[in-house]
């Protein structure tokens, strides 16, 4: 077995069947000469040039994260190799920061939460006054309001309006970012209180040494002692399985718990006759991977074996109706998103 973090050589010449077999912490990443490093290094111009002392820290693991309580944020490990970029947009759709534009939207939106964390700011009265408390849960799913202009727009998506502390990131991103004319843009904006409010907080602190000076890493790669494959299988179920109640409402619909005959097919054995059908033709469509169409037919084949659910007579409609699921579900895992599961 080979010692924790040593680098496989030559892993990015591998097939991705191949490739898919190479530990995390077998890919000897850094972020030192990579893509990233010149990015980083812009930030902290921008913060400098703001006269702030702070530099958030940053290190590599699975995905963008800050964690509570350590003022710096994780870098996800596909953005810093073109071949793992390959990877991550074969089988999620998209590549978060894979490019200089978005990564440093990305990075001026995590050092909020960093810059957040290292200041204490949200135990401020104003600070819950004017984006609420950090403490309120994260929902599963959030149902955006495009036409509000309570909120800024930075990364898209309406970002701002899921949590009072994405709120506040992605306020100091719009604030922190050169040339961004925020006080005409949001000029007759209500969320141009907050830009406000952010700016006199800005000045506060500037020239101030942060509270919290941690520098430890949370979840490093250099820890994950497992294969990309087993990394993408639990991205593909976490992205798909959220929504268990709906989803077998939705089996029931297109199957069936009466038997109707003798001999009558079952639904999990039907769909894995199937599978290699629906998982070319769906990949290709979609521009997917099959292994993420398998891992998400796999899914479906488990819950009508768990329920027991038989084939209707009307077998090419039925076939229709799931093969449309199907889609549903892989372009959802490939959004990142949770979209309506409607037949």
């Amino acid at each position: 077995m080979k010692p924790r973090g040593r680098s496989r050589a030559g892993w990015h010449r591998l097939d991705d069947e191949k490739l898919l077999d190479v530990r995390l912490c077998d890919l000897g990443l850094r972020i030192e000469g990579s893509a990233v490093e010149p990015q980083v290094e812009r930030l902290y111009r921008d913060f400098e040039a703001r006269g702030i002392l702070f530099r958030p820290h940053c290190w590599i693991a699975e995905e963008w994260f800050s964690p509570d309580g350590v003022p710096g944020f994780a870098v996800p490990f596909y953005i810093l190799h073109p071949r793992l970029k390959i990877l991550q947009r074969r089988f999620m759709g998209e590549v978060e920061g894979g490019n200089a534009q978005s990564l440093l939207r990305i990075l001026r939106h995590e050092a909020g939460h960093a810059i957040d964390t290292a200041y204490r700011l949200r135990r401020r009265k104003r600070w819950r006054e004017t984006f609420g408390y950090a403490s309120t849960p994260y929902p599963q799913h959030y149902r955006p309001r495009p036409g509000s202009r309570r909120f800024v727009q930075h990364l898209g998506n309406w970002y701002a309006q899921s949590h009072p502390t994405e709120d506040f990131a992605e306020t100091f991103a719009i604030w922190l970012t050169p040339r961004s004319n925020w006080r005409s843009r949001y000029a007759d904006w209500p969320a141009i209180r907050k830009l406000n409010y952010v700016d006199e907080l800005m000045r506060e602190i500037r020239g101030k040494r942060p509270v919290l000076r941690a520098r430890h890493h949370v979840e490093p790669l250099r820890t994950a002692d497992w294969t990309l494959r087993e990394h993408y299988r639990r991205m593909v179920r976490h992205y798909r399985t959220d929504d268990a109640e709906r989803m077998d409402r939705i089996l029931g619909r297109v199957f069936t718990l009466k038997r109707q005959r003798r001999g009558q097919a079952t639904a999990a054995r039907r769909l894995r006759e199937e599978l290699p059908v629906f998982r070319r033709r769906i990949a290709r469509r979609l521009g997917a991977s099959e292994y993420l169409v398998q891992e998400v037919i796999e899914h479906l084949i488990y819950r009508c074996f768990a329920h027991g659910l038989l084939v209707r007579d009307d077998w090419r409609h039925s076939r229709r109706r799931v093969e449309r699921f199907i889609i549903t579900l892989v372009r959802r895992a490939m959004r990142n998103t949770g979209p309506s599961l409607v037949l």
